[in-house]
């Protein structure tokens, strides 16, 4: 089994409108501003892991500035994974700073399918990751749901691009340790953060600490699959491609192609992420 736990809708108003969506939201408009940025539908996301031989893919959502845009986009990935259900894993979204309503669309995502809160871009959402008084009834709602936590991560050196952000492993070290009993995916390779698991007390740290690979050709060069292996080892790896920026074919290329063993390689494409799941 092929999971993808990293991809991207879009409701397709917000492909047809696209410029009253970058007007709406800056996070979106960083992201989405060019017209060769591409922005898929989930029949289109359907369509490709057909093609690219995906059995299950996990749809998240985008790191929206408003209540009522996570709202929005929420419904149409709800509405999917209910068209879908044996295609499609839901995570949704919201805005913390908006708490009360953050936490009642916690449980209404959840009571609609949801499995997961994310992609969510502190940085843009103008979150603190310390800021208890807002970060602590937020992962206790998760943590009572029994979501799993998907966090956008960059890295703190290299080139720059547009939404790499500032969520560095400096940042979301002490938000995994302040938050050890939830389930955590740090997006893009967590920005790094393996590398340092090097350091004992940070293995021990990333317990329930997973990280997918969104974007890795863009970032990395292909080692990195057998460097992290290494590091923390396969079975915290997840198989992400962050469709539609980039084919999943690329990234299954990359892995299938690295110097890995079958039972790595299999844990990465899918199993890693069955279990993660409860598939």
């Amino acid at each position: 089994m092929i999971i993808d736990f990293h991809t991207h809708v879009f409701p397709p108003r917000v492909k047809q409108k696209r410029s009253q969506y970058i007007d709406r939201d800056p996070c979106f408009a960083l992201l989405y501003a060019k017209k060769e940025a591409k922005i898929a539908t989930t029949e289109e996301l359907i369509e490709s892991m057909d093609r690219a031989g995906i059995d299950i893919s996990v749809i998240v959502n985008l790191g929206w500035i408003t209540h009522e845009l996570c709202v929005e986009t929420n419904d149409y990935i709800l509405e999917s994974i209910a068209r879908y259900p044996k295609r499609l894993i839901g995570f949704c979204t919201v805005q913390p700073q908006s708490l009360n309503a953050a936490i009642a669309e916690i449980e209404r995502c959840a009571q609609g399918g949801a499995r997961g809160i994310g992609e969510m871009r502190p940085d843009m959402q103008l979150l603190d990751l310390g800021d208890d008084p807002i970060i602590t009834p937020f992962m206790t709602a998760i943590k009572q749901h029994r979501l799993i936590f998907l966090t956008h991560a960059s890295e703190p050196a290299g080139h720059d691009y547009p939404g790499k952000g500032i969520i560095t492993p400096d940042i979301l070290y002490p938000f995994i340790t302040t938050h050890p009993d939830v389930t955590i995916v740090c997006a893009h390779w967590g920005g790094g953060l393996p590398f340092y698991a090097l350091m004992p007390e940070v293995q021990k740290a990333l317990q329930n600490v997973y990280f997918d690979t969104a974007a890795s050709p863009f970032l990395y060069q292909p080692q990195i699959y057998t460097l992290v292996s290494q590091l923390v080892g396969a079975d915290k790896i997840l198989f992400g491609s962050d469709y539609p920026l980039l084919p999943q074919t690329r990234l299954l290329r990359e892995i299938n192609s690295a110097a890995l063993t079958e039972e790595e390689k299999r844990l990465i494409t899918g199993e890693n992420a069955r279990k993660l799941l409860g598939i």
